[in-house]
């Protein structure tokens, strides 16, 4: 069964789900337009939306963050199989209809606020099955990323619908990866799990869309061995500093002679004349083992 179908043996009372209703007609009967500043598609397709919930294989054991509810269509599969819904709005446009909408459910918790300026810690500290779920804005799809991918308080499980060509990014393999790729890669195991037509948001985005699961659960054993994740971050960031340059003179700009980044390169068995794209994950973390 669907989340809407759940959510209505939950609450029997309940109106009809917001996920019933067009997003044009709800925005319609509030007088509201979608802002393009904040990046606002509203998905709306009940078969994708079940979808998203099943790939993250939401459970009645599992905490879930949403980024960005909008409207809720997203929320109430949620709401209708998770144990617990944390969802982050900033547009305080919506956070009425949200509570309104969602005021029966006891195991939704609606904050109203920049998700990068939020501590998942707060909600998530004692939580074992803390999973993100959301149709991230894309403008900012990489920001978010960052701040909960290298948060302490870390979630098993991400499942975004993303920007396409972003998708594409993550998941590259040598000789195309990125600061991404590499950014995504080194927390854990990420797939592309299908492409949306424009036409199961509104407004309709004019760039391709896509559906990716991040598995936190499988995150490389080598990577492990990484105790201070900002300093080999750091690290990545200056080989790829300047995508044409060799590996070694862009790890120059750390501040290092060209006699220690080679001596330093040799010692991690890495050619400093290989472009960053190239290195496998395991030869950054040898590089990061051996900074001088």
């Amino acid at each position: 069964e669907g989340g809407g179908l759940l959510f209505s043996s939950l609450f029997p009372s309940y109106p009809i789900p917001l996920s019933m209703e067009h997003p044009k007609q709800i925005l319609e009967q509030h007088g509201f337009d979608p802002k393009k500043s904040l990046g606002q598609n509203f998905l709306f397709e009940p078969r994708i939306l079940r979808q998203i919930a099943d790939t993250a294989e939401v459970s009645a054991a599992d905490e879930v963050l949403e980024v960005g509810p909008g409207l809720g269509a997203l929320t109430y599969e949620l709401v209708g199989r998770a144990k617990r819904v944390v969802a982050v709005e900033l547009d305080n446009r919506f956070v009425p209809i949200l509570r309104q909408s969602l005021a029966r459910a006891d195991n939704f918790e609606l904050v109203h606020g920049d998700i990068l300026e939020q501590d998942p810690a707060v909600w998530f500290a004692h939580s074992d099955n803390y999973k993100v779920v959301a149709n991230v804005p894309y403008y900012i799809t990489g920001a978010i990323l960052r701040h909960l991918l290298e948060h302490p308080v870390k979630p098993e499980v991400m499942v975004l619908t993303v920007q396409k060509d972003v998708a594409e990014r993550m998941t590259e393999r040598p000789p195309k990866m990125s600061i991404l790729a590499n950014s995504v890669q080194f927390f854990g195991e990420v797939k592309i799990v299908t492409n949306l037509a424009a036409g199961a948001f509104w407004p309709r985005p004019k760039i391709a869309s896509s559906v990716i699961r991040i598995d936190l659960r499988k995150r490389p054993d080598v990577t492990r061995s990484v105790t201070n994740e900002k300093r080999f971050f750091k690290l990545v960031r200056a080989g790829f500093a300047q995508k044409r340059k060799q590996l070694q003179n862009n790890l120059r700009g750390m501040g290092l002679g060209k006699d220690v980044v080679i001596a330093w390169t040799e010692a991690a068995g890495v050619d400093g004349r290989r472009r960053a794209e190239t290195l496998e994950m395991e030869e950054w973390v040898r590089l990061y083992e051996a900074m001088p």
